[in-house]
């Protein structure tokens, strides 16, 4: 045990002679052997290092323990993270058939709205954008009025369209693209002469093309053009006025206890008034409004048309006319579509196959009139007396009575 020392491998001298027994005369001896023990700092680092290599063996994938029974290889396939993607997409894909399909379901529900939307570009339309010589297309679709909110017939920018094709060289001509009841006795006739104003002073054609229906007003508005083309399915004619529906809520208000008193200068003042029951006199006072606007709708048609003034109030009784029966009548030229319209003005005044059609197209929404519908789904049907609030709903579309040159 004395010959031990307590060094390291590396620390470990050489068997090297005594520098004495180098020397002459000394005696040749046996070198006395000595073993050397690791010290406790090499045996640890001699064990940490042992357990790291068996560390990295074991989180070496391919790395399969002495004796242990080896797997066969698996076969190379789609990665995880290809499959997870693949996954994904198709959810993805699935979430955009569904909001696709909700979207046209409410799109179909409600589909003046979304059209009121999406259509409200034609306002930005003017002869500016044309790119040369062209024929302006006016769409005058829905009821005609002079309240921009209604219907989607935006009045002023008709009016203003046309003006400015009356100052623009580049146009060539005009087409009425039809597809109305008709409307108001105050903005048909303003379209009218807008119309007449076109063709006195610039000399250019304006022909008008009906598509599902033409009737009072946009009958109305087409007398003047040089030419008409009608739909075959189209309905047209309906020549009269009419000032609407008058509520008498007199008898539902005596029933509610509800006592109405108005003040006027004299006794004709309130007249068509809800809260009173019409006179006769007073019925009389609107028929001679009616009267006089009637004339003034088949003087038109019969100086439009070339008709005998006779001729033309014998078929303005307000009943619509197909496009068969409007051409038999003389009130309409040419049953076709509306390319069959263009086709023809170019050739009837030589425009050339290849010039510009600009459409100018007001923007759309729902016709005020059907709030009437509205209203009966919000009443409630089962309780046999209207409320308070759907009664002033009434009167306050009731208001105030308008003549129309419209159909139904």
């Amino acid at each position: 045990m004395d010959n031990f020392e307590n060094r390291t491998p590396e620390s470990e001298p050489e068997n090297k002679p005594d520098k004495q027994e180098k020397a002459q005369g000394a005696p040749k001896t046996e070198p006395q052997k000595v073993y050397y023990r690791p010290s406790q700092q090499y045996q640890q680092n001699q064990y940490q290092q042992q357990n790291q290599q068996q560390y990295q063996q074991y989180q070496d994938q391919r790395y399969v323990p002495q004796g242990a029974y080896q797997q066969a290889a698996q076969k190379s396939g789609m990665p995880t993270w290809l499959k997870v993607l693949i996954a994904v997409a198709l959810v993805l894909i699935l979430l955009i058939y569904m909001m696709s399909s909700c979207i046209s379901s409410i799109g179909k529900t409600f589909n003046s709205t979304i059209e009121s939307g999406l259509m409200d570009t034609g306002v930005d339309v003017t002869t500016a954008d044309a790119t040369g010589e062209y024929v302006g297309i006016i769409h005058v679709e829905g009821t005609i009025s002079e309240d921009s909110a209604n219907s989607g017939y935006n009045h002023k920018y008709i009016l203003r369209s046309i003006d400015d094709m009356i100052k623009d060289d580049n146009n060539k001509g005009i087409i009425l693209y039809l597809d109305t009841p008709g409307g108001t006795v105050y903005a048909s006739d303003e379209v009218y002469f807008a119309i007449k104003e076109y063709q006195e002073k610039t000399g250019r054609p304006v022909y008008a093309s009906m598509q599902s229906m033409a009737a009072s007003g946009g009958y109305y508005i087409s007398a003047p053009c040089d030419k008409i083309f009608a739909n075959r399915n189209c309905w047209t004619g309906s020549i009269g006025v009419t000032m609407g529906s008058y509520l008498d809520l007199t008898g539902l208000l005596d029933k509610l206890g509800i006592k109405v008193n108005t003040i006027t200068s004299g006794r004709n003042k309130s007249m068509g008034s809800s809260y009173e029951e019409m006179t006769d006199e007073q019925k009389e006072i609107f028929q001679s409004l009616i009267d006089e606007a009637y004339d003034q709708f088949t003087g038109i048609v019969a100086d439009g048309r070339k008709m005998n003034i006779k001729d033309v109030k014998e078929l303005a009784d307000g009943r619509v006319y197909t496009a068969l029966q409007a051409k038999e009548n003389g009130l309409i030229d040419e049953i076709g579509t509306y390319e069959e319209c263009v086709e023809a003005m170019k050739k009837d005044y030589s425009l050339g196959a290849d010039i510009e059609l600009l459409d100018f197209i007001s923007s759309d929404s729902t016709d005020l009139m059907s709030y009437l519908g509205l209203i009966s789904e919000d009443m409630d049907m089962n309780a046999g007396v209207l409320t308070a609030e759907e009664i002033q709903k009434l009167l306050d579309i009731n208001g105030t009575l308008r003549m129309m040159y419209i159909y139904g």
